[in-house]
Parts: C-alpha cells; sequence; structure tokens
C-alpha cells in the first residue's frame, strides 16, 4: 500500500490499494463516499469484471441511497436518490457510448452534477469536460489471479490494485489514505 503523495493545486493527489476480495472493493467504495459531496465527478476504469460495479455499490451504502445498485450497462444510466439529506448518486455506464460528452449530453449529467454524485464507469476520455475536479480510480486485477467465475465476473477472488487519483483543487491535499482497509 502506497502513502499518499503530497499535492499542490497543479499536482494530483494519488493513493493506491490493494483489494484481495469483493467484500472489501465495497468498504473502498463505503470509505469513498466519507469524501464525497455534491458536484463531485467520479471516473472509474478497468476491465470487464474489476470491481467498478461493486465498488459503486459500496459507494451507494455509504451515501445511505436509495435502491440497489447494479450495472447500468443497459441503460446507461441510473439515479439513486438519498434517503437522507444527502447528494443523490448518479451510476452511468458510458461502455456502449463511442462519443465523448456529445453523445452523453442527453442524459444531462451537467445539470445533475451539482447536486448529485456522479459515477461513470468507462468515463476515461469522455466526459472530463464536466469538471476539473474529479477523482479518477483505476481498478487492475492481479496477473496470474484464480477466477472462481461470478456474476459479471465481480465475484472472483483475485486482487485487485485501486489506484484513487485526485484532480484539481477541490481533490487538492486531500487524504485519501482513508481509503485503505486494515
Amino acid at each position: 500500500m502506497e502513502a499518499p503523495l503530497s499535492s499542490t493545486l497543479d499536482e494530483p493527489v494519488r493513493h493506491t490499494v490493494t483489494v484481495p476480495v469483493p467484500e472489501e472493493m465495497r468498504e473502498v467504495g463505503r470509505r469513498l463516499a466519507g469524501l464525497l459531496r455534491p458536484g463531485d465527478l467520479v471516473l472509474l476504469t478497468g476491465e470487464l469484471g474489476a470491481g467498478k460495479t461493486t465498488l459503486t455499490r459500496g459507494l451507494g451504502e455509504g451515501l445511505g441511497v436509495r435502491g440497489a445498485v447494479t450495472s447500468p450497462t443497459f441503460v446507461i444510466a441510473r439515479v439513486h436518490p438519498a434517503l437522507d439529506a444527502g447528494p443523490a448518486l448518479v451510476h452511468v455506464d458510458a461502455y456502449r457510448l463511442g462519443g465523448g460528452l456529445d453523445e452523453m449530453e442527453d442524459l444531462d449529467l451537467d445539470v445533475s452534477l451539482p447536486e448529485s454524485v456522479v459515477v461513470v464507469e468507462w468515463g476515461e476520455g469522455k466526459v472530463e469536460e464536466l469538471s476539473e475536479d474529479r477523482l479518477s480510480i483505476v481498478i487492475e486485477r492481479a496477473v496470474g489471479g484464480e477466477s472462481t467465475g461470478g456474476a459479471e465476473g465481480e465475484e472472483e477472488s483475485d486482487v485487485r490494485t485501486v489506484t484513487v487519483t485526485g484532480l484539481g483543487a477541490r481533490w487538492a491535499g486531500a487524504d485519501l489514505s482513508v481509503l485503505s482497509v486494515a
């Protein structure tokens, strides 16, 4: 596990977490929820079955939103309203969207962003224009891990490495080490 790098307004802050089991990926999401506030944009990158939806499920639990957080692959986006005074969670899957922000314009993410936490799976190269301040989360599988073949590949037992990078003034100096699972 790496310690967070120091950051100025021009430098991203970065933290890496090793996640050996899916329940700990959910815990990373729950911990991430404690750092997020309305207007935050989170981009998730990782191969199919890496754990993007599992992390988002934990994020939804941590934010206290309504409804089960499931993959929005076929509906493109799901909105999970807050059960209390917290922000709603807008969960987007941009996998089938080939273009950039123009193609996603119908989703009105720019309208949803100020009062919600917006999480975009497969969003790299597509939605960065929404905000200079964002979290980029890359989930990688350890080479040679054994698979147990769970649903959508996310219930597999191989180890993941999660690298969280905070970009922009919003994340300058943020302590991302709170994402580490003991």
